[in-house]
């Protein structure tokens, strides 16, 4: 039996609470990132953010590290930590990984929705069309994110949508750009009425074509969003010949 002494208990207590704050700071730096409250290009102050946090430098730090590791933030020797630009090579591949998983998850959805299901989708339209009108482009997305994930739900695998939210951090901070223009986000709540559509009568192929263009229409912007904002962007790689 391993006995602690008061000492090791508050060791332990310590470093709990090392790591649920460098946690709690990774959400949040995580999240501003992905919502594009802290934009591509933006230094990152370690010292400074512990202080505006009320904290020591080393949960901080930590948050900063896995951050990186995750694309979202870069650290270039001799010249300081970043916002991580958008990578313009990584969002196809990211969409290809979320095509897939979603149109498995529509498709399962589609067998397995009950009519309280399909009103729980129509009642985060409604939520989306609210946003629309308020011009609120944050609740939008997220209430289009609360729309996948319910689908996910719905079709019984709801551990895939954690896989999806993994696989497009970087579409979704591209997104933020786009959703202000023009007549995106009505686009948006036609595809989804569509997909919503397809499911109410069980139409799983039909369902699956539906979410096909809805996914299909994130990216084709792209070129002109790149334009408007190249400093939010990497360069694309040269293509071998």
């Amino acid at each position: 039996m391993i006995n602690f002494s008061h000492t090791d208990a508050t060791a332990a207590t310590t470093l709990d609470d090392s790591v649920s704050a460098a946690r709690r700071v990774y959400l949040s730096l995580r999240q501003r990132i992905v919502d594009m409250s802290m934009l591509p290009g933006v230094r990152i102050v370690e010292r400074d953010l512990a202080e505006e946090l009320g904290i020591s430098r080393t949960p901080v730090h930590e948050a900063v590290q896995r951050l990186a590791e995750e694309g979202l933030v870069e650290v270039i020797p001799r010249s300081g930590t970043f916002v991580a630009r958008i990578p313009l090579d990584g969002l196809d591949e990211a969409m290809m990984v979320r095509n897939a998983l979603e149109a498995a998850i529509i498709e399962k959805a589609a067998a397995r929705a009950t009519p309280a299901g399909i009103d729980q989708l129509r009642a985060i339209l409604a939520q989306q069309a609210r946003a629309i009108a308020a011009s609120d482009f944050r609740a939008f997305h997220r209430s289009d994110e609360m729309f996948h994930a319910t689908l996910a739900e719905l079709s019984g695998y709801p551990g895939v949508w954690p896989i999806i939210l993994q696989a497009k951090t970087q579409v979704d901070r591209y997104r933020q750009l786009t959703l202000p223009l023009q007549g995106r986000m009505d686009g948006v709540l036609d595809e989804h009425k569509a997909v919503i559509d397809a499911l109410a009568v069980g139409d799983a192929a039909r369902a699956v074509q539906a979410m096909r263009e809805h996914l299909d229409h994130v990216l084709p912007v792209l070129e002109m969003t790149r334009q408007l904002r190249p400093e939010f962007f990497t360069a694309p790689r040269p293509q071998g010949r």
